[in-house]
């Protein structure tokens, strides 16, 4: 039986909506739209870096726009909407998951997980940790007494406090209560989400299917190392995910597509096949203009972001200063589904004051000309306006009164987003009842 044929832009598409950027801030969040989100992309990734703001609430501006952190967290730690765990790297997962995620907690106990021996030494210590939360409530690192180990640095010279809570979150003893100063507080599971406890887990076997399941709907369609890149944790035996890949094959729920000018075998859960249809007659890939946290979903397998889109994209915050391109820390431009450069940007808090350090175009955008992955070219000065539009909506979300734009790439075009963005101002004039908006422009030092 022919494999059915697919365009790269139907993938696109459908990639873009199941990532909820069909229509970037074209509506308010709310805990229903934020459970949706957070249930069809998998997770929402959390990281420390804070020159802007955390990537967590970066990702959720980038689909509804401004909000209140203190809402968003008060879903989280408080009603429980969202719970942590590793999904992605460290996420936020929604609580209706519970089911599957505590199958990995409960299996994460027999893993080898490169520690292994450290735990079987260090018996003690986790009953002594397990305990002390049990006493005292939430906790955090700096509750316990102890030093790292002399010599080192990095992730293994953790203190022997901190492997084990970290091993007692992983398998479902503690919980990650709240965060002070995004350090976390770990509380008993049994406490912090009492209903958790009478969820029964799935299967393994449900489990590695499941697993399947929810990556396959995230992207809409992908290859087997999309899948194995998306959600990368569990990390499967060799193996396991193929043979419930199959499994999933024969019984029907996944069927293989053939997508134009790609070798690879791509997949795509069979109930999905009339919704790529329909994404490949979309007249657009998306509308509207927005910015991505280098840890958004939707950047979180890079290969594929480079030949969905023709975007390659890597972060610089470890590489040396001289050696940057693009800068410290940039968000991709996303404008109607193409991507279209990125923007290095800092906020300074105490100036209640957006910098952006740098707007780099991409060549083809710069010269007018047609996007990598398409034939549909964009129209330069509505996209421009975008922009200058997203960074309002970015200044006002951080803070900041004032947008001070710098260094734009190609010089020329710079110009043209100093023009959005007095024209943004004049648009949203500052009202004492209100958020601040940003806008004001200041030259380049």
């Amino acid at each position: 039986m022919p494999r059915r044929r697919v365009t790269l832009r139907a993938v696109t598409t459908l990639f873009l909506a199941r990532q909820h950027l069909a229509r970037p801030h074209a509506t308010a969040l709310t805990a229903p739209r934020l459970r949706r989100f957070v249930e069809d992309v998998g997770g929402i990734q959390l990281d420390s870096i804070n020159v802007l703001d955390r990537a967590h609430y970066l990702t959720v501006w980038s689909r509804f726009g401004p909000y209140d952190r203190v809402w968003l967290d008060r879903q989280v730690y408080r009603r429980r909407l969202l719970f942590e765990y590793w999904a992605h790297a460290a996420c936020l997962v929604p609580a209706s998951d519970f089911a599957w995620w505590r199958r990995a907690m409960l299996d994460y106990r027999g893993r080898h997980t490169g520690w292994s021996g450290w735990l079987r030494r260090n018996a003690k210590m986790i009953k002594t940790v397990r305990e002390a939360v049990q006493a005292n409530g939430p906790m955090g690192n700096g509750d316990f007494e102890g030093r790292r180990p002399a010599g080192g640095g990095g992730w293994w010279s953790w203190r022997p406090v901190q492997h084990a809570l970290h091993h007692l979150w992983m398998t479902g003893a503690l919980t990650i209560h709240s965060r002070q100063h995004f350090q976390k507080r770990y509380e008993l599971l049994e406490r912090a989400m009492p209903e958790a406890l009478g969820i029964e887990p799935v299967t393994a076997v449900e489990f590695q299917r499941w697993h399947l399941e929810r990556s396959l709907r995230a992207m809409g369609a992908a290859t087997e190392l999309d899948l194995a890149r998306y959600l990368t944790f569990p990390r499967f035996r060799p193996g396991v995910r193929r043979a419930a890949l199959r499994e999933m094959l024969e019984r029907g729920e996944i069927t293989e597509i053939e997508l134009e000018g790609s070798a690879s075998r791509w997949l795509a859960l069979t109930s999905d096949l009339p919704a790529l249809a329909r994404a490949g007659r979309a007249p657009a890939l998306s509308h509207g203009t927005t910015f991505l946290s280098p840890f958004d979903s939707l950047m979180w397998h890079r290969d594929r972001v480079a030949r969905l889109f023709g975007f390659d994209y890597r972060i610089e915050v470890y590489t040396p200063g001289p050696e940057r391109v693009h800068g410290y820390y940039t968000l991709p431009i996303l404008h109607h589904g193409h991507l279209i450069g990125r923007v290095d940007a800092k906020s300074h808090r105490a100036d209640r004051k957006l910098e952006v350090r740098h707007v780099h175009f991409e060549p083809w955008f710069a010269s007018a000309g047609a996007p990598p992955r398409g034939p549909d070219r964009l129209d330069q000065d509505e996209a421009i306006a975008g922009v200058a539009s997203a960074l309002s909506s970015l200044s006002t979300f951080v803070g900041g009164d004032e947008v001070e734009l710098r260094r734009v790439t190609p010089r020329r075009l710079r110009p043209a987003l100093v023009r959005g963005l007095r024209l943004g101002a004049k648009s949203h004039p500052p009202d004492a009842g209100d958020a601040p908006v940003g806008g004001e422009v200041s030259r380049a030092i």
